[in-house]
């Protein structure tokens, strides 16, 4: 059996930051990848958000950097994935997808979050080319032009927002005959002249040569009034939520209704001792690389004093 001061399971910002941290703090942390590895970033194209890159970068290039910078200061980093991990004392055991036993005195979860998409062929044909589930990452690539939003919650009608204030005009494709979003949000999106609502309404293909140029609707999807036709969009956006990674700790975290891992206020403590959450695993409201980051680099200063405070340090 394998024994560690710091166990990170998770490779985007948040858990490279940790490992960052962690390192120099002396943790000798083993971080793994997982099945993403570079996290959900590295599913946009170029990051013009992300501090310190006046040009942008490449998302992958950018993981990769800070994979480097991770292992340049110490940090184990490794392929593969956590797929057991026992929390019930401390320390924690942990087992890898090879069987391999690792007991770790605290754990830094940043096992990240995956948007919700509808399922069709063409999200994963188009991805990057058109479609994303960031429109705070990527909106910025779409100023003066057309593009949707599919979704009718709150989330949905943040992102026609902030895309209307970009875009030449913003689709809102529904499903429902209404909107899910509270009051408030509804009454904004209402009164914004460039967004478009279409309720009742289902995507069932993209098309387009060079990226997305359209998309394929229906209204009243299998109802006599049933009616097919096609909108000219450049960007698709899916605003139908996100699934948190969390599977792997149902019943040992306290997570919300939606799975997200809670924390502690102003912390990122979970509800058992020694065990951190960063990223988006535990945001449900940022999303966003910066973000993650920044709190990396707090569970690993938390992780950090806690065992000093134990006294194993």
């Amino acid at each position: 059996m394998e024994k560690t001061k710091t166990l990170i399971i998770g490779s985007g910002p948040a858990g490279y930051t940790a490992a960052i941290y962690a390192s120099r703090a002396n943790l000798q942390p083993v971080i793994y990848k997982g099945i993403q590895p570079g996290g959900q970033l590295t599913t946009t194209t170029i990051v013009e958000n992300f501090p310190g890159f006046k040009n942008g970068i490449d998302a992958n290039e950018l993981m990769a950097e800070m994979q480097q910078q991770a292992q340049n200061v110490g940090a184990d980093v490794r392929d593969g994935a956590i797929v057991k991990a026992d929390l019930s004392h401390r320390p924690f055991i942990c087992e890898d997808e090879r069987g391999n036993i690792i007991q770790a005195e605290t754990l830094i979860i940043a096992t990240g979050a995956g948007a919700k998409y509808l399922g069709l062929p063409d999200e994963e044909k188009y991805r990057g080319q058109g479609v994303s589930a960031c429109a705070t990452c990527d909106g910025f690539f779409y100023r003066k032009r057309i593009v949707a939003v599919v979704g009718g919650g709150d989330t949905a009608c943040e992102e026609a927002m902030y895309l209307a204030g970009l875009a030449k005009k913003v689709y809102m494709i529904v499903r429902k005959p209404y909107l899910r979003a509270t009051e408030i949000m509804q009454k904004r999106v209402r009164e914004k002249d460039n967004i478009e609502i279409l309720f009742n309404t289902n995507t069932i293909g993209l098309f387009g040569e060079r990226g997305v140029e359209g998309a394929h609707l229906v209204r009243h999807k299998g109802e006599p009034n049933e009616e097919k036709y096609d909108i000219d969009i450049d960007g698709f956006f899916l605003a139908i939520g996100h699934r948190p990674n969390t599977e792997l700790f149902k019943n040992q975290l306290e997570l919300d209704p939606q799975g997200f891992i809670l924390t502690k206020p102003k912390s990122t403590a979970t509800n058992v001792e020694g065990v951190f959450a960063a990223g988006d695993v535990a945001d449900p409201t940022y999303r966003q690389g910066v973000v993650a980051a920044g709190a990396g680099a707090m569970a690993a200063i938390e992780a950090d004093r806690f065992l000093q405070d134990k006294g194993e340090k």
